[in-house]
Parts: structure tokens; C-alpha cells; sequence
């Protein structure tokens, strides 16, 4: 029996007609609807006919979690008076609402209404474009921005345009970019409608509690433990203060349980709710309490599509857990981040549903405008090889014909394009091959696709079918960072986890081809039956397979070079090897810290952090891990400047892995060369000999550069190192190694610079001379080591010298260092004939006692230049 009364209280059912209207037009539209309105329940059973209004139609209801889908699915039946999947009377078979997730199918022929993940959404329009039978989809929870959730838009409205002109499609979401999607459903038509549904307006008192202390939230993935100890803090105060349930956002598992674990002692029920909480704790949540109070600790998950009954108080940590991809080094992790305005909003919301409420936020007022107002699409930040084979299948391997609100990145396209590429999944032309198409069809990530595919002839299907069950639902912490430990513990557990992970390995067996009734837990052994593969040996070979760049040689105790170049660390690893102080984690005392080889199937690279650490790994040797990554085989010579000079070897190497090595006794000439540039590139010019004439070249070259330009030669150090091969040709090819280089004169090598072909270096003496004579008959030395030019040289041999003399064409005074006759300065100038006038008495006042042996005429412009002394001067 339908549950009137409980549908008519929804506010949305006031905007049913308007939507109604939309759909029965243009044929889709936009539906904005706050939390709490019924949008996820009344409007898919109104579109379905199925609550007395308008015909019958199979409506497909599209959710971006596994856990809001069952909800939505339960929530719907409920209204109908009807359990999930089994009609009422249970004779008349089917139920009339049922659901669809990864590994679990309640619906049958009788289903009206089905709610599926985006995932299998997906999944369905690849093998059925047309979606045959279904009269209308609902996108649910469009503001998420979840890659699969815009792909799965995309692709509908391709079949929109192409196959299906009378499929329906609703984008409904409690907060989105209304505009942004109306203009994408509308097309080339003019924006779709927008229909608005008002909500029930219940009081939010909203109280900022930031920490006493400041703390640095988050990480990377880890959040600080003073700010869960504060969120637990303000838990209890909510308590205190507020009647009904708190529910309490935190960004993940684990920091959910940190936080559960400060609350012992509370008078209330403490639940913790996530994507891996098992089925009767979400439903328990779900049913609402029987008189006693309770503490919903909860992630994302709970911020939309579902209610909690009860609810009262929210307390939000300002935390969020997203996906982000180091393309560069093919990492992908989630990364907690401070949550965007709009979530905070959307998590206010779940106090206000029934009642009145308050919202605790655990920053300061201030904080809030510096938030970002909405989270990052998916599609900019996560890995995108997924998104690639599906839009290769879809027969658009560039994506660029989908209709999507934001473009991908092109560089994670291109990445995301060479790791296809490599597994088999498409072909030169980014085509899906046979292959590819079977890999979407597995419901995995490509690599896991391929990790299976390619694993079961090797270990049995379901052997790889378990094992990639763990990468693709990895594991709790508490299972540890040794792969094959956690697999023989999944095994062995009752837990929720386990159970999952039996149904997932199960289904992928089954894709994978293995008959029913096939193998147990044990399966086939593999390549040998007379000797089967030891788990340690098929969980690393499955892992190498599904990460092949990530295999890892040690370097040290508990620290790894994975093979694309990035080191990884055990837990308790520090850099400079052994353990922190007082630290712990699944990598220390586990059966990993010792291995010579791993296959690292999850890895994170915390912020600022030069190498990644290991969440979960397995031990393989040398062979597993060139038979799963062959394409980085190689081998060949290696001629490069390391550790301060030439190495040549012939070298094999997985990756940047180093495999083996041996001297090369006659390495090819060019590498030769390519290696000592690169070596005076990377240390400079003093490698080379310097002496005190290429000293000196070098610093006229730059003068006459400086003050007259083309054609004469840049000679500073980046220009010549630019250059090298133009100067320095002849002395590279015969070099060999560093000492041939510190041999080779910079001086004769440097002058080939000069601008020989145009006659002008014939003019280089003339515009920078090296030496200039004076009037006592000396060639003194120029030095054009400053900006100016300076002659130093004693005040005698200048008499008679009327001007200073001039360089660069008489562009430039040469700077005069007049000095005294024991070499000492005594004056500066650039104007003799004033120095003369003006400067020279108080010189000689001060000089000619001093050295009265030498001679002080009053009129020195007329007297004759000497080197010598007044004596000598007498005697001829």
C-alpha cells in the first residue's frame, strides 16, 4: 500500500508538475532541490507512474555511491509499501524498485524503477547504448562532479542526439551549477529548463569552534591528530548542548575510527558509516534509533542522497578526501583537503531536515571566505585511463565530440592514452581493441583489467581474480602493507571486508571466464600443476602485472627505486634508511622490510616528499618483474658525465632500474662528446685550464662585446656554454674524460670566436689592445677585468703625456692607476691634462720627500718620461 501521507509531506512533489512538463517537451531538464525534498525518492516514483500520476515508465535512477543507491532503492520501496526486489504479495515476484551495484542485482522484469551506480550505468550504455526499455534517466547528485557520473551524462546525451531523441533525462542535484548544466542537456536546442523545488526551511544555528591552538589540518593523506582529538572535543560539547544525534564528518576510515575511539565513554551510540561499513550498520543508521541516542561518525557519503533520521546536530571537520594523480610519476591517491563551501553547506543541511538544528564547524569564522566555493570536478584531477578506454569504446578516443561541463586535462588524457597503449587496450590510433573492450566490460580499472586478464593463464583465475579483488577493494590498514599476508587474512576473516571481498573475487572470476563451480579459495596453480605458484609469488606477479613502472629494487633496508625513476619507502623508513623513533605502521617488522624486490601496488606520495610510500606491496625476484614489465627492458650503452666525469658501460636496466653493468672499452665517439658537453654544461668552464693569457682574451673579447656588440661574441659563461661546440670543437672530440679537459687551453680554443670571417678580428688588437706603450718607451698591461679599462703604471713614465689614452675606437677613456715609484697607487684618473693642471702638486707635495731620488719637475707635461732615477737620468 502506497504511503500517502509520507509522499504528500515531500516539498518536491509541488515541483512534479512543472518537471513534468519539461520532459514531456524538450525532453530533459535540470532539477534543483535542497536536502531533504524528496527529489532521490518521490520524483523517480512519480516520473515511474507509479504513484497514481501520468503512464508508466521505466525510469532509471543513476547514484554516485553504492551505499545511497541501496538507500534510495529501500527508502522508494517503502513508499510503495513493498520490500527491495520482492514484490507484495511476494507471489507477484519482482518488486516494483529495485537496485543494481557492483557485485549485488536486486531488480527483475517487474522493476519500474532501478537505481544503479554510475559505474554500472556506464557499464550498460557500452553493452546497450540505446537503453532499450528505459523511458527516463535520472542523474542524481550532479553537483559531485564524480568522473563516472559526467562521463555516464556525456554518453547519454550522445544517444539523445543519435539513437534515442525520446529518451528522458533529468540532472538533479541539492546544489550544482544549474546554468552549466541546463546549457549541456540543452544542446544546440537553448538551455534546458530549470525546475526548482523550495525546501522545508527549518532554523540552523551555526557555531564556529575552531581549535584553541592552531593546527595544520591535513597532509597529504595524513590529518593531524590534534585536530581529530579537537573534533572529538566538539562531539562532546555538541552533546552537552544539543538534544537529538550528532553526525560528524570526517574525511575517511581512518580518522573515523581515531575519532571513535576518543568518544569511549560517551552516553550514546557510536556508528561509523563509510563506503566499507557493512550492510546492516547502513541500515542501521539508516532505520533511525530506538530511544537511544547516537554519534554518527561518517564520511562523504553522507552528505547527500540519504537522510539519517534524528539528526539534530552536525559537526563538520571542514576535511574532505579527493582523488589526486602525480602523472609525472604515475601515482594516484587520495588527498585530504579542506572542504569547499559548498559541501559545508550540503553537510549543514543533514542538521536541518526534520527540525531545527545547529551546525559546529571546526574553523574560525574568518576561515570560511577562503574556502574554495566548489570542489574540484574529477575529471581535472583524477587519473583519466579509466575515462580513456571508456570514451575509446564509446568510438570518441579523443573525447573531444562529448558533451562535458569540463574538458580533460590534456596532458592526464595523453598519459592516460600511453598506458592504454601499453596494456593492449587500444591501438596506434587510440582505437579500443578486442582486448579493450573486454577490459571496460570487467567493471575494473584498466590496469586491474589487464592485471587479471593476463594473470589468470599464469596463477588460475580465481587466484588473480583474488588478488586483483584486493587492489581494486583495498584492504583496512590493519590488514598490513604485505599483499600476500593480507590476501591469506581476507581469506581467513569474517569480517565485513572479507565478505565483501568474496563476492567482488567471485564476480570477476566469473567475467574472467572461470566455469561455475569452478576452483575454491586455493584455485589452479598456474604455469606448473606438478608445482603450483606459492600466494607470495601469484599476489606479486598480479601486482607487478596491474603496476608494471612500480616493480622496486632495494636500495637499503626498507627503501625502494621503483622502476619510473621514483623512490618509494616502507612505513618507519626514513630517508636515510632504518626507523623514526618511536614510529609505527604496517611496513615495520613486516615480511617486506627485507625483500630485494617488490611489486608496490598502492603508494602516495605525501607533500613535499621526494619519494612515495608504500601502502600495500608484494616480494616478487628479478624474473617476475621483467616478465610483467617488458617494455621497460632494455639494454644498451651508456655513455653520460656522472659523479664528476665520463662513464661508459653497457648497461641493462628495467626502467631506472640498474639490472647489470660493465665497462665499455671503446664507446661510441658521439656519446663521447654528448657526455663531456654535458659534463661542462653541468660544471662549468673550470673544467677547462685557464691561464693567465685566456684570462685576459676572454675579458677583452667581453669589453669589446659589451661596448660594440655584433659581430663580436657574447664570452659570458651561459652564452659560451650555449656555444660550446662551436669553440671547442676540436677538443671535444678528442676528449675522452675530465683530465682531457683540464688540459685543453680556454685561451687558443676561445679565440675562434672572434669574427674572423668578416675581417673584423683583425681589428681586435686595435680596439682592445693588451698592451698600451707609454711615454717612457713601456708596454704596460691593460686590464679589462672592471667595467673600465685600467692602466696602472708609474707617475714618471706618463711626463709629457698630454690626454689619457682611449680604446674601442676612442669610444672609451682608459681609466689611469697613476703610482708611485715603489708601485704603490698615489692617484686615479681618466682626464690627464687636468690630473696634470690640478691633481700633480699635491702628489708631488706629498711624494717627493718620500722618494727624493726620482724626479718631481713642477711642469710635468713638459717634462721627459723615465723609468729611472734623477741620477740615471744624468749620467745618459
Amino acid at each position: 500500500m502506497i504511503r500517502r501521507d509520507a509522499l504528500d509531506q515531500l516539498p518536491v512533489r509541488t515541483a512534479l508538475p512543472a518537471l513534468r512538463a519539461a520532459l514531456d517537451g524538450p525532453g530533459c531538464a535540470v532539477l534543483c532541490a535542497p536536502p531533504g525534498t524528496g527529489k532521490t525518492t518521490s520524483v523517480p516514483l512519480d516520473l515511474a507512474g507509479l504513484t497514481g500520476e501520468g503512464p508508466v515508465r521505466r525510469v532509471l535512477v543513476a547514484e554516485p555511491r553504492r551505499m545511497a543507491a541501496r538507500a534510495a532503492a529501500r527508502r522508494m520501496a517503502w513508499l510503495l509499501g513493498e520490500e527491495v526486489g520482492t514484490g507484495a504479495p511476494p507471489a507477484q515476484g519482482w518488486g516494483r524498485v529495485g537496485f543494481t551495484v557492483r557485485g549485488e542485482r536486486r531488480a527483475g522484469p517487474r522493476t519500474t524503477v532501478e537505481v544503479v551506480t554510475t559505474g554500472v550505468l556506464l557499464q550498460r550504455l557500452q553493452r546497450d547504448p540505446e537503453l532499450a526499455g528505459v523511458d527516463v534517466v535520472v542523474l542524481d547528485e550532479c553537483h559531485e562532479r564524480h568522473l563516472d557520473a559526467d562521463t555516464s551524462a556525456a554518453f547519454l546525451l550522445d544517444v539523445r542526439e543519435t539513437l534515442r531523441p525520446e529518451l528522458r533525462l533529468v540532472a538533479a542535484s541539492a546544489t550544482t551549477d544549474a546554468e552549466g548544466w541546463a546549457r549541456l542537456l540543452g544542446g544546440a536546442q537553448g538551455a534546458a529548463p530549470v525546475v526548482e523545488a523550495a525546501g522545508v526551511s527549518h532554523p540552523l544555528e551555526v557555531v564556529w569552534a575552531p581549535p584553541e591552538r592552531p593546527v595544520r589540518p591535513a597532509h597529504g593523506t595524513r590529518v593531524d591528530p590534534a585536530l581529530l582529538t579537537h573534533v572529538a572535543g566538539v562531539v562532546r560539547r555538541a552533546l552537552r548542548e544539543r538534544t537529538g544525534d550528532v553526525l560528524c564528518f570526517l574525511p575517511g576510515v581512518g580518522e573515523i575510527g581515531r575519532v571513535a575511539g576518543e568518544l569511549a565513554g560517551v552516553d550514546a551510540e557510536v556508528l561509523q558509516v563509510h563506503g566499507r561499513a557493512p550492510a546492516e550498520v547502513q541500515d542501521a543508521v539508516l532505520a533511525g534509533g530506538n530511544g537511544v541516542r547516537r554519534v554518527v561518525l561518517a564520511t562523504s557519503v553522507a552528505e547527500s542522497s540519504l537522510t539519517v533520521p534524528g539528526v539534530r546536530v552536525v559537526v563538520d571537520s571542514g576535511l574532505a578526501r579527493v582523488p589526486r594523480t602525480d602523472h609525472a610519476r604515475g601515482l594516484s591517491a587520495l588527498t585530504t583537503v579542506r572542504a569547499s563551501r559548498a559541501a559545508a553547506r550540503q553537510r549543514a543541511g543533514r542538521a536541518g531536515r526534520e527540525a531545527p538544528g545547529a551546525v559546529y564547524r571546526c574553523w574560525a569564522e574568518g576561515e570560511d571566505g577562503r574556502l574554495p566555493a566548489f570542489p574540484d570536478p574529477e575529471i581535472r584531477v583524477a587519473d583519466l585511463t579509466a575515462f580513456a578506454l571508456q570514451a575509446a569504446c564509446w568510438g570518441d578516443p579523443a573525447a573531444d565530440g562529448l558533451a562535458l561541463l569540463d574538458a580533460p586535462p590534456a596532458g592526464a588524457l595523453a598519459a592516460a592514452r600511453e598506458v592504454l597503449t601499453a596494456i593492449g587496450a587500444v591501438d596506434g590510433a587510440g582505437r579500443a581493441t578486442e582486448r579493450g573492450v573486454r577490459m571496460a566490460r570487467l567493471g575494473l580499472h584498466p590496469r586491474l583489467a589487464r592485471a587479471l586478464l593476463d594473470g589468470a593463464p599464469e596463477v588460475g583465475v580465481r587466484r588473480a581474480a583474488e588478488v586483483v579483488a584486493l587492489l581494486s577493494e583495498e584492504p583496512p590498514r590493519a590488514y598490513g602493507d604485505d599483499l600476500a599476508a593480507a590476501w591469506r587474512t581476507a581469506r581467513r576473516g569474517g569480517d565485513a571486508y572479507g565478505a565483501r571481498w568474496r563476492q567482488e573475487a567471485r564476480r570477476l572470476a566469473s567475467a574472467a571466464g572461470e566455469p561455475r563451480g569452478g576452483s575454491g579459495a586455493g584455485g589452479d596453480g598456474g604455469r606448473s600443476a606438478s608445482a603450483p605458484l606459492t600466494d607470495d609469488a601469484v599476489a606479486g606477479l598480479v601486482a607487478a602485472l596491474a603496476f608494471p613502472e612500480r616493480v622496486a629494487r632495494a636500495r637499503r633496508k626498507g627503501s625502494y627505486l621503483m622502476a619510473s625513476g621514483t623512490g618509494a619507502e616502507l612505513a618507519g623508513t626514513q630517508a636515510g634508511g632504518g626507523h623514526r623513533p618511536g614510529s609505527s605502521g604496517p611496513g615495520d617488522g613486516s615480511g617486506l622490510r627485507d625483500a630485494e624486490w617488490l611489486a608496490v601496488a598502492v603508494a602516495d606520495r605525501p607533500v613535499a616528499a621526494a619519494s612515495a610510500r608504500v601502502r600495500l606491496a608484494a616480494v616478487i625476484d628479478e624474473e617476475t618483474a621483467c616478465a610483467a614489465a617488458p617494455a621497460l627492458y632494455a639494454s644498451g650503452e651508456e655513455v653520460r658525465w656522472s659523479e664528476g666525469d665520463v662513464v661508459a658501460r653497457r648497461v641493462t636496466r628495467l626502467g631506472a632500474i640498474e639490472l647489470a653493468a660493465r665497462p665499455l672499452t671503446a664507446p661510441d665517439p658521439g656519446l663521447l662528446r654528448d657526455a663531456v658537453v654535458s659534463g661542462l654544461r653541468r660544471e662549468g668552464l673550470g673544467l677547462l685550464r685557464w691561464p693567465a693569457a685566456a684570462v685576459s682574451l676572454r675579458q677583452r673579447m667581453a669589453f669589446v662585446h659589451r661596448e660594440l656588440g655584433a659581430p663580436w661574441p657574447d664570452v659570458s659563461d651561459a652564452a659560451l656554454l650555449e656555444c660550446v661546440e662551436e669553440w671547442l670543437g676540436v677538443e671535444l672530440g678528442r676528449a675522452r674524460r675530465r683530465a682531457d679537459l683540464e688540459r685543453v687551453d680556454a685561451g687558443q680554443a676561445l679565440a675562434r670566436l672572434l669574427p674572423w670571417a668578416t675581417g673584423e678580428a683583425a681589428r681586435f688588437d686595435e680596439l682592445a689592445p693588451e698592451r698600451i706603450e707609454v711615454p717612457s718607451g713601456s708596454r704596460v698591461r691593460v686590464d679589462y677585468g672592471g667595467e673600465q679599462p685600467v692602466l696602472a703604471v708609474k707617475l714618471q713614465e706618463l711626463f709629457g703625456w698630454q690626454e689619457s689614452p682611449r680604446v674601442a675606437g676612442g669610444r672609451v677613456p682608459v681609466l689611469v692607476h697613476l703610482l708611485s715609484p715603489a708601485g704603490r697607487p698615489a692617484a686615479v684618473t681618466a682626464d690627464l691634462a687636468s690630473f696634470w693642471r690640478d691633481g700633480y702638486r699635491s702628489v708631488r707635495a706629498e711624494l717627493r720627500g718620500r722618494y727624493p731620488k726620482h724626479p718631481w719637475p713642477e711642469d710635468p707635461s713638459a717634462a721627459e718620461p723615465t723609468r729611472h732615477t734623477s741620477a740615471r737620468l744624468k749620467r745618459g
